[in-house]
């Protein structure tokens, strides 16, 4: 069975009286441990399909389903126990809590649901990606690259089945990018989750084990 699964969404928005269509029929499934890649021009619909795909937004019509359970219409309470176990974000302005340190901020995912190893499980990851000397650091002393690997140790902190990812090297450079991106798939696979990735980077798309293209919000692929 699928983990992630889309059938026939559309969303639209009424600006001044008129109807703008950004996703029209959009259909996909997504099995347990695939690295899938939505790629497309800006403007395309990307960021708008990842928000219905993960719940923090309802399409207009259509149906999204999270390892077998119908998200479409659900509340944001009833969301919230699913987006703390079962998925994780990374985003590409990190969305880090500035007045936290590394590690705190790796842990607060899962001092949410009471994990009382979520300060053991940080420093492993911590050491994971390298920044374990950077722990006690608060954001504003950390680099663009480091903030995002402190963000992916976040997204993993409670092992989710499933990962979503927006541009998640779009702030970064060349360098700090490809480590980033090499890092979100081994530890991908460590975890044995499953990434639903967006990005415009053909070499991003390279890694995938599936590339879906949207235009004029039509998916292809």
């Amino acid at each position: 069975m699928a983990l992630l699964e889309a059938r026939h969404i559309t969303k639209t928005y009424t600006v001044d009286h008129r109807t703008i269509t950004v996703l029209e029929d959009v259909s996909l499934a997504v099995d347990p441990g695939e690295f899938i890649v939505i790629a497309g021009s800006s403007g395309s619909g990307k960021t708008t399909l990842l928000t219905l795909l993960s719940g923090l937004d309802h399409p207009t019509s259509g149906q999204v389903c999270i390892d077998g359970r119908d998200i479409t219409d659900a509340t944001e309470e009833q969301l919230a126990p699913l987006r703390n176990r079962t998925i994780g974000f990374v985003f590409q302005s990190f969305h880090l809590v500035p007045s936290m340190t590394a590690r705190e901020n790796i842990m607060f995912p899962a001092e949410l649901t009471g994990d009382t190893e979520a300060r053991v499980r940080a420093g492993q990851l911590l050491s994971r990606v390298g920044l374990s000397a950077r722990a006690d650091n608060l954001p504003s002393q950390l680099s663009g690259g480091e903030k995002q690997r402190i963000a992916l140790c976040r997204a993993l902190i409670n092992r989710p089945k499933l990962l979503f990812a927006d541009e998640p090297t779009g702030n970064l450079d060349s360098e700090n990018g490809a480590t980033v991106l090499a890092q979100l798939i081994d530890l991908k696979n460590e975890h044995g989750a499953t990434l639903v990735l967006v990005t415009h980077n053909p070499e991003i798309a390279g890694a995938a084990d599936r590339v879906l293209t949207l235009k004029d919000g039509h998916l292809t692929g």
